[in-house]
């Protein structure tokens, strides 16, 4: 009996001390595969910040590109257009050159012609061009429909049919273009096209 006391004494100390240890154990493998879980949830949570960062600076600096390639193509288009206009259409019709009997009426007339065709077409493209920037885009929008009635034009002009208000809608619709593009910071100057490119 004296013996087993002594011996009961030691075993009850160790099974505690291990009880003790694996609850300890138990709890730090917890505590640590949750440090663990945490520090790989937080590890996916900065790499997705991260890219989403990185999505985030590369899309502003892409949309910052795209907006002004899309005001690039509408300064070059509309002033085209705009050259075209005034160069073979506005000049020599208040010149007096599409009148009956006039020199070289011919000749203006089928510029004219080309020149109104190629107007539309390129006024239709720099429309198209300020999709691509939002603050372009909104100061076009109220245009397309004059823009759209200009369809027609260059047949009247070809045909010598073409009157004083024909002349001051291409001219008004290429102002408005005009004076759109400069108040979205893309400013139109006239460019005349070649003989090439009006035919082209």
């Amino acid at each position: 009996m004296t013996r087993s006391v002594p011996l009961r004494r030691p075993l009850v100390v160790l099974l505690l001390a291990c009880a003790v240890l694996v609850s300890a154990t138990a709890c730090g493998d917890s505590g640590d595969s949750g440090t663990a879980t945490g520090t790989t949830a937080s590890t996916e949570v900065s790499t997705g910040a991260s890219a989403s960062a990185s999505a985030s600076a590369a899309s502003p600096s892409a949309s910052t590109e795209k907006q002004r390639l899309a005001k690039t193509r509408f300064v070059a288009n509309a002033g085209l257009a705009a050259g075209a206009t005034y160069q073979w259409i506005v000049k020599p019709y208040r010149a007096g050159t599409f009148k009956k009997g006039a020199d070289g009426r011919t000749f203006a007339l089928v510029k004219a012609g080309l020149a109104g065709g190629f107007a539309y077409n390129r006024l239709k493209a720099a429309a198209e061009n300020a999709k691509g920037d939002p603050l372009l885009s909104k100061a076009v929008a109220p245009l397309t429909a004059g823009i759209e009635s200009l369809q027609g034009m260059a047949t009247k002009l070809r045909k010598g049919e073409a009157g004083e208000g024909d002349i001051g809608a291409f001219e008004s619709v290429i102002d408005s273009i005009k004076s759109a593009g400069k108040d979205a910071g893309a400013e139109v100057k006239d460019k005349v096209p070649s003989t090439s490119q009006l035919t082209g």
